[in-house]
């Protein structure tokens, strides 16, 4: 059964600086920074989190052909790429602090139905959500 997430993949259009950008910009940790068969291993985690690895990687070999990561290149620097959302329990303060470390938003926090959210996208392109969520409400039991 499967019972974790082992390692996410973003793709990146320079490694340095998205290592900069996720290390110094973001607070992530940096879990691995190998070269492996002429391969860049670059894997970086949120601080404090059970770990769900992000592995950064540029579009090319040995992963794929050099026309298909021309075409991913242009799609990532677009934007193309919605990855989802990064949770904080205070979307506000943290939009405040990333914006003050040169992260730049695309979106300030708005209230939302789920909760508290803003957006900005890495020095690639790639598009994230910042978000405080409303707390689920858990029943109790059946019929609840």
């Amino acid at each position: 059964m499967i019972n974790g997430v082992a390692l996410m993949c973003l793709r990146v259009l320079d490694l340095d600086e998205a290592k900069a950008f996720y290390v110094e910009k973001l607070g992530f940790d940096v879990a691995m920074d190998s070269v492996m068969d002429g391969f860049r291993w670059l894997v970086v985690t949120i601080p404090g989190e059970p770990p769900t690895p992000l592995m950064l990687v540029e579009p090319g070999a040995p992963l794929m052909d050099e026309v298909s990561a021309e075409h991913m290149r242009e799609a990532i620097a677009r934007g193309y790429y919605g990855l989802g959302a990064l949770k904080t329990d205070d979307c506000r303060a943290a939009y405040e602090e990333l914006a003050a470390r040169g992260v730049e938003f695309t979106e300030e926090p708005h209230e939302r139905f789920y909760g508290i959210d803003a957006a900005f996208r890495d020095p690639s392109g790639n598009f994230w959500r910042l978000t405080q969520p409303k707390p689920v409400a858990v029943p109790n039991g059946p019929g609840a």
